[in-house]
């Protein structure tokens, strides 16, 4: 195996015992006995747990983010809405560990943490959507932080609840997000369908 192909196997192993058992459960024996290697060679490719850890959740943060900002193709605001919504339940149910390891030891609410800087990364691009859209419609722009953190929360919050849950759909899941965000509780629709699927 090559020193590239080694460091692979590495954050591959590691990434499914962080998802597993968190961080404070994952030891460098355990992700060196699962990959088959001597813990001095973890130790050489990562310098530790903490070295192996911040390269997946990098990886993790940089994959959520570039699928939220490039699923957003304009159009019409609530169809921006949907495209965002599908991208991060996607990635939820795609690739279900990364997820775990970007919340579990890093809640939502928390105003510090890898999961809510990532959060607010995302809101920060939504913002800027919503700035122009706020503008062109006559509502005041300085709202649009407001409106995209309250937004990306609720998608967030509604994606870790999803992970355990699995049910309804992803498509009825975001149907519903979508639901709350657009019509607000006084004009729920009934039964909401995207319209990105149409």
């Amino acid at each position: 195996m090559t020193g590239t192909e080694r460091r692979q196997q590495l954050l591959n192993v590691a990434r499914t015992l962080f998802a597993e058992k968190g961080y404070d459960g994952t030891s460098v024996e355990e992700i060196a006995r699962r990959a088959n290697v001597s813990k001095p060679v973890v130790y050489e490719h990562f310098g530790g747990k903490e070295g192996v850890y911040a390269v997946v959740v990098d990886r993790e943060a940089q994959t959520i983010l570039d699928r939220m900002v490039s699923s957003l193709h304009g159009g019409h605001p609530r169809v921006m809405l949907e495209q965002a919504a599908i991208a991060l339940l996607s990635y939820v149910d795609e690739s279900h560990e990364g997820f775990r390891i970007l919340v579990r030891d890093s809640p939502v609410a928390s105003s510090t943490g890898t999961f809510s800087t990532l959060l607010n990364d995302i809101a920060s691009q939504v913002e800027h959507i919503f700035g122009e859209e706020f503008s062109a419609r006559g509502y005041d722009g300085k709202l649009a932080p407001l409106y995209a953190q309250a937004l990306v929360g609720m998608v967030a919050l509604t994606g870790q609840w999803w992970l355990d849950a699995h049910k309804p759909k992803r498509d009825e899941v975001a149907a519903h997000l979508v639901n709350l965000a657009w019509n607000g509780l006084s004009h729920l629709e009934h039964k909401p369908k995207l319209r990105v699927a149409e």
